[in-house]
């Protein structure tokens, strides 16, 4: 790092920020990333990998149809205005740059992955997709990663894809469900594992993938190298104080870059900015995400936006005390999910982050946090529960209060202090819309997107089943999330800017550290991921043009 003038520092190692190393380097800057934990790859290493990308190239190689002009009209449909954040300029760099950040990773040596199947989260919008516009990691080998392949903050260490997931789900339902299950944990994991490789699929193949692109072109990554502030001289960014090995050193730079995620597990910061109830134990972000990159810029001027929003989501805290995100356990049938008075209020297979906003909406007229997840035996017959396999629920489950089991529904809500007569009648009215494949309430299981994790064998409609068979089971759920959405507003270049629309001359920020150009909501799987890449891109080309 001694020509200052080439110098670029990146905090975080997470898909922004190793994506705007590799962009900074291009660019003909000297790139290092900083890495505030042992582990490298933050939040993106620990997600689904996959990158909302509308009208890419492997979607037209697929011969799935899309459009600037599609996705600019459903982005505008299902985002609105939601000020700078999620400017025109903002949206128009994303659609415009989302493909060419696919193409240039794929001509550097990064692999992806494309199957149709996995609809935008509003698919029947003017402009959303049903076959889906997220890309994803092929399977990795992490062994190329050398002395690096075990520092990774993977959390899955099986090889597979995100469709993948609805097929497991459905494994002791489906005998081809079955037999792709069994070539995902056969061929895939112990076949590579038996010729010497450690492939590594979703959130551990991206990570994973551009780690070795840093790699090959000597971008130095420090890790336990946690940013204290950053160095500001003549209302510019010239640089950063970190510590390494106990010591704190000055590193000059051209240019900063913030990607080290949000502020998800920074306790104060979410009881000042977020709605309450809210608590850090409920989110699945990875613990290094404690906002001291966004707080940093804030104290030389940086403006902010959507601090009150996370990616939120339900969760249901399992017998060890850990947070676990709900996908297929509330989109299944034979389930519904109720308030404290046993009243159904959403589509409990809606999008995730609408899931979590009407949480907090309905708790805002009846306690809803946590609210309960009613299900009948079948559900716990038929389909995987966090880690817990179908039909095998082990005594600690209901031991430790993570399951609640009874008889009968009366017995239940007494159990869970709801009234039953109550839910009694919830039910009665869900039953009725199982057997006519048409929930009037809240119309789960009429769009494509809710029918991904769904049950095919239920009839007439994947999503609902009747919740009549006992013994009967509960799981509180609480407002959840995979980071926080809210940080440092930033431009079309992911510059950061002050409160009066201009840039800090020397710092960018990308990822959860800025605010999120999707504004409070969540157009299709790869939301968070496909615009942390495209403006860390973005960021680390731009580097080139400071100072």
């Amino acid at each position: 790092m001694e020509n200052v003038s080439k110098q670029v520092v990146v905090v975080g190692s997470g898909s922004a920020a190793l994506t705007a190393a590799l962009a900074a380097k291009e660019a003909g800057m000297e790139p290092l990333v900083l890495e505030s934990t042992a582990l490298v790859g933050g939040s993106s290493a620990m997600s689904g990998g996959g990158l909302w990308i509308p009208n890419n190239s492997l979607m037209r190689a697929a011969g799935v149809p899309d459009s600037y002009a599609d996705a600019q009209k459903y982005m505008d449909l299902t985002i609105g205005d939601v000020g700078p954040a999620s400017s025109p300029q903002r949206r128009e760099a994303f659609l415009q740059e989302g493909p060419r950040m696919v193409d240039w990773l794929t001509g550097l040596g990064f692999r992806f992955s494309y199957t149709p199947g996995y609809a935008d989260y509003y698919p029947e919008l003017p402009g959303g997709s049903v076959k889906g516009r997220s890309v994803e990691p092929d399977f990795f080998d992490l062994k190329k990663l050398g002395p690096w392949n075990d520092k990774l903050n993977i959390l899955m260490p099986i090889p597979f894809h995100t469709l993948d997931a609805a097929q497991i789900s459905l494994s002791f339902r489906s005998f081809s469900a079955f037999l792709h299950t069994a070539n995902v944990i056969g061929i895939r994991t112990i076949g590579s594992a038996l010729i010497g490789k450690k492939l590594a699929g979703l959130g551990g193949a991206l990570i994973g993938q551009l780690l070795y692109l840093a790699i090959q072109r000597s971008i130095p990554v420090w890790v336990d190298s946690p940013m204290v502030e950053l160095i500001y001289e003549n209302e510019a960014v010239t640089g950063v104080v970190v510590e390494k090995d106990g010591t704190r050193q000055a590193l000059p730079a051209r240019a900063v870059i913030l990607a080290a995620g949000g502020f998800a597990h920074n306790n104060e910061m979410r009881q000042k900015y977020h709605p309450h109830p809210i608590t850090t134990d409920w989110t699945v972000a990875n613990p290094g995400n404690r906002g001291a990159a966004i707080q940093a810029a804030m104290a030389v001027g940086a403006a902010t936006a959507l601090m009150d929003d996370a990616w939120w989501g339900p969760c249901f805290i399992d017998g060890q005390g850990k947070s676990q995100f709900m996908l297929w356990e509330r989109s299944a049938p034979y389930g519904i999910i109720v308030d404290q008075s046993g009243k159904r209020f959403m589509n409990e297979s809606a999008s995730y982050v609408d899931c979590g906003h009407w949480m907090y909406a309905r708790n805002q007229e009846v306690p809803a946090i946590p609210a309960y997840m009613i299900a009948d035996a079948r559900h716990r017959k038929y389909y995987p529960f966090g880690t817990l396999l179908p039909g095998i629920t082990p005594q600690s489950a209901y031991e430790s209060g993570f399951m609640v089991k009874a008889d009968t529904l009366p017995e239940l809500a007494r159990a869970l202090d709801i009234d039953p007569d109550t839910l009694q009648q919830t039910v009665q009215r869900f039953n009725q819309f199982a057997a006519t494949g048409k929930d009037l309430d809240f119309h789960r299981g009429d769009s494509a997107y809710d029918r991904v994790y769904s049950d095919p064998r239920v009839k007439p409609n994947p999503n609902l089943g009747e919740i009549t068979q006992g013994p009967f089971f509960a799981v509180r759920v609480w407002p959840g999330d995979l980071g926080t959405k809210g940080g440092l507003l930033t431009d079309e270049n992911a510059q950061v800017l002050r409160e009066d629309g201009r840039p800090i001359p020397g710092l960018y920020a990308a990822g959860n550290t800025s605010a999120s150009v999707m504004g409070h909501t969540y157009p299709g799987p790869g939301s968070t991921i496909g615009p942390a890449m495209v403006f860390g891109m973005l960021a680390g080309r731009h580097t080139a043009q400071a100072g």
